[in-house]
């Protein structure tokens, strides 16, 4: 009896032990991770189509790579190359802007589809601070932000410092 005894506390301590950490990973846990985003296409481009309240920059933008991630907490990652105007829109050629970055700086915006107060759904945009970005259009970032609980469907958007999008997260 007493081995039984012994060895049903030794099951419960182990389980107790799985299930305790098992929570504290899902606190800390991923809810987003990407490896690729997409440059702002027209008819994306300014407040006519603007996703999620965000419009997009006034001309198309064009990137080579991109890669982050957003866990539950608020800590946020992201990296980008080569986040560019489009190189071959007309405009941009005409302005002498195409395959240029012309903003020496972006901020990353997370939009998250929550609720308020009463439970009504609302749209909730969350922004960086600014970060240096280079004339390639190279720039990283480490940060935190206060996320919406809960936050569903996020979309992490790569903006202007006015928060126009250039890069979001799909594909």
């Amino acid at each position: 009896m007493k081995k039984f005894f012994i060895g049903m506390l030794a099951a419960v301590l182990v389980l107790s032990t799985f299930f305790m950490t098992r929570s504290a990973m899902a606190i800390e846990s991923k809810i987003l991770e990407f490896s690729s985003m997409i440059g702002v296409p027209r008819p994306f481009t300014g407040a006519t189509n603007a996703i999620r309240g965000l419009p997009g920059g006034g001309l198309p933008w064009v990137i080579g790579a991109a890669e982050g991630k957003l866990k539950a907490n608020g800590e946020l990652e992201v990296a980008v190359r080569g986040l560019l105007i489009d190189p071959n829109d007309p405009t941009a050629i005409t302005r002498g802007l195409a395959g240029t970055n012309p903003s020496a700086n972006f901020k990353v915006v997370v939009s998250c589809m929550s609720k308020d107060a009463n439970g009504t759904a609302v749209t909730s945009n969350v922004s960086t601070d600014l970060f240096p970005a280079d004339a390639m259009g190279n720039a990283e970032v480490e940060t935190s932000v206060m996320l919406p609980q809960p936050c569903i469907a996020p979309i992490v958007f790569v903006t202007s410092p006015t928060g126009s999008w250039f890069a979001a997260t799909g594909n």
